[in-house]
């Protein structure tokens, strides 16, 4: 019986620990907080706190980093006192995460406070979000882009599509209901493909006319209703670069919070090489080319301000390290010289 209780045991255990490990722990902690309006509001009492201002994060720079500020609570009452606004405002605030120690991370916008009054009290600024991305650490960055797209949802979702009546969002900001229709809204992503094409020996990079001048990136598109990743790579492909795809394969996905908030879906795109004329669509891009490898490397070293050259033209860069267009970049060049 003891030889039989200990086999059970062994293959119990691992499967113990799954259940109770650090991460299965805390997202059963979030999922809690996000179901019960009271534990959530007891967590406010105790978490941390993000701030925006008209949906830009308040960063401070320290040397030559720049850093997230978690203020506590009762920092957030202080300030909130200080500038005559009532605790209420806590109640705007979004459940963003929790730390492995079970200690709650919320984002408040503080849109409707003096924005120059509050930079001065905490010294930092609050900064633009697609800068605050590439200045921050990559763990603070996604943090970030996902409180900013929580923030925006809220703030365009207060009234009900079917009644025009005000929704009430739940005390974590994971849901809106409309009390008059009993209709409960979430909070969604477009799910984008970001594809980085290759004829095998080269890959093709495009930019339009919006982007920062000299930056090249991967082709990107929204999915259309009824297809999946695969249809959405090939017409993406045909559409903007006249190109058919042969073959395709899924490397990673990112959260992106521009123009809204996105599920960004990477992949490769293979196409022939005998039959790889660019036909470029002029509506979306300003301009498409196929990139040799040491173009790439040396792409790939090249900051922003020094691609400017002489004589006012810029030579190729591409987006940073925190952008998921950077790793299929990257992912590419290890093909090529493996």
């Amino acid at each position: 019986m003891a030889a039989i209780f200990q086999t059970v045991y062994r293959r119990a255990s691992p499967l113990t620990c799954r259940l109770h490990s650090t991460y299965v722990r805390k997202m059963r902690y979030l999922n809690e907080l996000k179901e019960d309006d009271r534990l959530c509001r007891q967590a406010q009492a105790s978490g941390t706190f993000y701030l925006f201002h008209n949906l830009s994060p308040f960063l401070q720079k320290v040397g030559k980093k720049y850093l997230v500020p978690q203020l506590s609570a009762a920092e957030m009452k202080k300030i909130l006192e200080k500038f005559k606004e009532t605790e209420q405002w806590i109640e705007k605030s979004v459940l963003i995460g929790c730390s492995d120690e079970h200690i709650p991370h919320f984002a408040l916008d503080l849109g409707a406070v003096e924005k120059s009054v509050i930079e001065s009290e905490l010294k930092g600024l609050f900064t633009d979000l697609r800068k605050a991305l590439f200045v921050v650490d990559g763990s603070d960055s996604s943090l970030l882009a996902s409180a900013q797209s929580l923030l925006r949802w809220h703030d365009s979702h207060q009234y009900c599509s079917k009644t025009g009546q005000p929704t009430q969002k739940n005390v974590a900001g994971s849901k809106r209901v409309c009390h008059a229709s009993g209709i409960t809204y979430y909070p969604q992503m477009s799910p984008v493909v970001i594809t980085l094409v290759s004829d095998g020996s080269r890959c093709l990079l495009a930019r339009q006319p919006s982007f920062p001048q000299g930056m090249y990136t991967a082709l990107s598109g929204f999915c259309d209703v009824g297809e999946n990743v695969e249809e959405t790579v090939r017409r993406e492909v045909a559409e903007e670069v006249g190109l058919e795809v042969e073959s395709l394969w899924y490397s990673a996905s990112q959260h992106w919070p521009f123009p809204s908030s996105c599920l960004m879906i990477a992949c490769h795109a293979l196409v022939r090489a005998q039959q790889a004329e660019i036909s470029m669509n002029s509506l979306e891009l300003e301009e498409a080319r196929w990139f040799g490898l040491e173009e790439i490397v040396e792409g790939l070293k090249r900051e922003p301000r020094s691609s400017k050259q002489d004589d006012g033209s810029f030579l190729p860069w591409f987006p940073p390290k925190q952008a998921i267009a950077h790793q299929l970049i990257r992912e590419w060049v290890k093909r090529q010289t493996s």
